[in-house]
């Protein structure tokens, strides 16, 4: 079973796309802003992440860019979630490593799509 770690400042999109992954059978891991992420993605190893990209102490695009210097999360799929549809915002996301892009309010089956293209 593939693990996820989800990302997100606010606790009710955390659950909501923890219920979404745990419901397709996915195990799931919340962290509450990119420092947090940070600190559980070096303590345990995770299949995916998805994380959003306005948050206080770490955003999504610095926490991507970490992740991608860690050996562990080179290859691995990290899909950002965001209110912000901006081409600025993607190509910063792109930049930094990120697999895909989610915008919020996000449809769970487009997200369990997502998940499953990615992971292929």
């Amino acid at each position: 079973m593939a693990t996820i770690l989800a990302v997100d400042d606010s606790a009710s999109i955390r659950q909501m796309v923890s219920f979404t992954l745990k419901s397709a059978g996915y195990s799931v891991v919340e962290a509450m802003d990119g420092v947090d992420a940070l600190h559980k993605a070096n303590t345990q190893a995770f299949d995916c992440v998805v994380t959003d990209v306005n948050m206080p102490n770490k955003d999504g695009i610095s926490l991507i860019k970490d992740l991608r210097a860690l050996p562990n999360y080179r290859f691995t799929p990290l899909l950002m979630l965001t209110t912000e549809s901006g081409i600025e915002k993607k190509q910063q996301g792109k930049e930094a490593g990120a697999t895909g892009w989610i915008v919020k309010p996000f449809n769970p089956d487009q997200l369990l799509k997502t998940i499953k293209k990615v992971m292929g």
